[in-house]
């Protein structure tokens, strides 16, 4: 029989060996903790990967471009400083000003769509009747979809023999030169900017909307006031400020359209160039083995400076509102 003394043995020296290693803590001493000591550059290590696809990605190209507008670089050849003759020929250049005048007319004819109608639409979808996951699905689908597929099939619905001249040769009324003719390819290219952007700017309203009281509401509708009525004296102030940040973006990506007026006039601007816009000019200069790089560079600066007194403008207008 094993007798079980050795196990007695073995964990009294056990406890004697902690009891001499561990000397005994006061009981009323907390044990301290060890904090570690963070460089003051670990916040930077953190950030550096995004900062430097930042510097890469946005602040070279602008700095780089800031400096070509000075210059007269073309494509494969460095060029030479030429001081403010880019932006002094822009005042002589015909192209330049019927840019600026089609992306003027652009932002002019888009933004008020832009602001009014995605928020129509979402006062519709707002309430919660049955199918309506459906429809919101269905406004937001042009959002997702590639602009360079939207725009081919709004050219193949817009064409001579497309469907939509088709159904008007159809009931009489002939076909209608939308692609053709300088201000209705103009049109076109903003009704298509507006449809594809109503379903992103609704969401944008839909977050708005869940804000507001619906107290505010209720005490306008006991005031005996109706649907309309309600609309502008209960909604419109609630989201005032989301209808600022829609006429911001809109504006801003307005003015900078290429895409639909690309795909839908084509590369020579339409017919004649007559619906060429600025950022389409800066593409066409710009680009190639003779393409003016300081001179489409100096374009690109004039578009930046719009743009950021469009902001401004915006933004002032919104604080007067709230004075």
């Amino acid at each position: 029989m094993t007798s079980p003394l050795p196990t007695v043995k073995t964990a009294a020296k056990t406890t004697a060996n902690t009891d001499v290693t561990s000397p005994a803590k006061p009981s009323g001493e907390r044990p301290v903790s060890r904090v570690r000591r963070h460089l003051p550059t670990s916040p930077w290590l953190f950030a550096a990967p995004g900062l430097l696809v930042v510097a890469v990605f946005i602040l070279y190209p602008f700095v780089s471009t800031v400096v070509n507008s000075f210059t007269d670089r073309r494509t494969l050849i460095p060029g030479e400083f030429v001081g403010l003759a880019n932006f002094r020929e822009l005042l002589h250049d015909d192209m330049f000003w019927t840019g600026l005048r089609n992306s003027v007319l652009y932002m002019v004819g888009v933004v008020p769509a832009l602001v009014l109608l995605p928020l129509l639409l979402a006062l519709l979808v707002q309430k919660n009747i049955p199918g309506i996951t459906f429809f919101r699905s269905a406004f937001y689908t042009p959002v997702v979809a590639s602009i360079v597929v939207v725009g081919l099939i709004w050219v193949w619905m817009l064409d001579e023999r497309g469907l939509v001249n088709s159904l008007l040769e159809a009931v009489g009324i002939g076909k209608v030169g939308f692609l053709s003719d300088q201000w209705l390819l103009l049109l076109s290219a903003m009704a298509v900017t507006v449809w594809k952007g109503l379903g992103y700017y609704m969401i944008i309203y839909l977050a708005a909307l869940a804000n507001v009281p619906r107290e505010l509401h209720e005490a306008a509708s006991v005031d005996g006031a109706g649907a309309v009525r309600r609309f502008f004296t209960v909604t419109v102030p609630a989201v005032r400020s989301t209808m600022v940040l829609v006429a911001a973006l809109s504006s801003v990506a307005a003015f900078k359209v290429f895409s639909e007026v690309y795909l839908m006039a084509g590369p020579n601007g339409g017919p004649a160039g007559e619906d060429t816009t600025l950022v389409m000019l800066v593409q066409r200069t710009g680009t190639g083995l003779t393409g003016r790089v300081g001179y489409a560079s100096a374009i690109s600066v004039v578009v930046f400076v719009v743009t950021v007194a469009l902001m401004l403008l915006v933004l002032r207008a919104d604080r007067k509102e709230d004075a």
